[in-house]
């Protein structure tokens, strides 16, 4: 071997070692991107469960991890901006949600790991190979579970007497969304209630849905969970439906909170705080594709009897034994 191809081999084997090392070393300062395609407003007890998550492994702002915050305020166009300022930053990697973001982030950062966090359908949206070997540089968690669009029809139909009808608010062009309408559709059928589709894509195309549903003491309200618009505008929405007297069924307790008659879905918050780990397993050397995406297994049912009260509904105690938050 000649002396420069010694060199050389040494040098390279230094680098590796190097890196290698680089990667294990608690001590370095990581930098992790977050773009969230919300306001900061409206997502400050994600994010806030992320960093408590982010604690718990031994990660603490300022002395060993860098935050980088983006938020498209609801403004799909501005998302591969903040994706390119992420990768500028040369964070190590990043956390988002939806399956339409994750899809865009990942196009602008193909060699940096990124946790995904409530996507609807990762598999069936390309995002990734399978659940139990993502492959590429993209896992995470996913809502994806096929019976939750049922069971959400199915307590509005025990809460709501006389329920006829579902109007379904929702965004047809979102990655995963026409999969669960014939999810939603099937369920109308079995429980023998009729689904009025009411599409937005646009802010303003809430107040013009509202104004083109059924009214009527038979009708409720169900809104497609995730949408980061629909949750940015949710005490609207909940807003519209008390005023037209529509009981409302939602994926998130932040939406009950907000007005709403009920939410079920998974533990959202939960859902970043458990982000944190994968982001741990990938600073510790462990390769996003390798990592299984989690499936929700937490479900919880929150309830707002000052909103049925406002309603004119008295929700059967057989829905109310299985609330995990009552909200009086």
């Amino acid at each position: 071997m000649s002396s420069l191809r010694r060199l050389l081999v040494a040098a390279a084997t230094v680098f590796a070692a190097s890196s290698a090392a680089d990667a294990q070393d608690p001590a370095r300062l990581r930098r992790i991107g977050l773009l969230m395609p919300s306001t900061q407003a409206a997502t400050t007890n994600l994010v806030a469960a992320l960093e408590e998550g982010l604690r718990e492994h031994g990660y603490v702002k300022g002395q060993n991890v860098a935050m980088d915050y983006r938020y498209s305020d609801g403004h799909a166009d501005r998302v591969p901006h903040l994706a390119a300022e992420l990768v500028r930053a040369k964070v190590d990697v990043i956390v988002t949600t939806t399956d339409a973001v994750v899809r865009t982030v990942s196009q602008h950062a193909r060699s940096i790991p990124i946790v995904m966090v409530n996507t609807s359908d990762p598999v069936g949206g390309g995002l990734v190979n399978s659940l139990a070997k993502p492959g590429g540089n993209v896992t995470g968690l996913t809502n994806f579970s096929p019976e939750i669009s049922g069971k959400r029809i199915e307590l509005l139909k025990e809460a709501v007497p006389g329920l006829s009808r579902v109007a379904y608010m929702w965004n047809p062009d979102l990655a995963g969304a026409a999969q669960v309408y014939r999810d939603i559709q099937a369920a109308g059928r079995t429980l023998n209630v009729a689904i009025q589709s009411a599409e937005v894509r646009r802010a303003e195309d809430i107040e013009v849905a509202f104004a083109a549903l059924a009214e009527g003491p038979g009708t409720a309200l169900l809104v497609q969970a995730p949408n980061p618009l629909l949750y940015t505008r949710r005490k609207d929405i909940a807003q519209r439906a008390s005023d037209r007297r529509m009981p409302s069924m939602f994926n998130r307790h932040e939406y009950v909170s907000a007005g709403g008659l009920m939410s079920y879905g998974p533990n959202v918050p939960h859902m970043y705080r458990r982000a944190a780990g994968y982001v741990d397993s990938i600073f510790k050397g462990a390769k996003a594709g390798d990592l299984p995406v989690e499936q929700p297994s937490r479900f919880e049912l929150t309830i707002s009897l000052r909103t049925a009260r406002a309603l004119g509904l008295a929700i059967p105690q057989s829905v109310l034994m299985h609330a995990n938050a009552v909200l009086e």
